[in-house]
């Protein structure tokens, strides 16, 4: 009785499951896209709102951490 040897064959690659439609889905989203001068606007845009909230949390850290209360000297 011949024994196997314990080394499996691993199986050939399978394609690529996007079968190539990924330079071509992206030339398509590319083409449907803004222009370039619209897609700079909106990062400015989106630049602008973040630095918006970076504003109202440091608003919100200087609120919270503001002396409470007030001293008094104990004589």
């Amino acid at each position: 009785m011949k024994t196997k040897s314990s080394q499996k064959t691993q199986p050939a690659p399978s394609p690529c499951i996007c079968q190539g439609t990924m330079p071509l889905l992206t030339e398509l989203l590319r083409r449907l896209g803004p222009p370039a001068a619209a897609r700079q606007h909106f990062d400015t845009a989106r630049l602008e709102f973040l630095k918006g909230v970076r504003a109202l949390i440091d608003a919100r850290i200087a609120q919270v951490s503001k002396p409470r209360g007030e001293k008094i000297q104990v004589e």
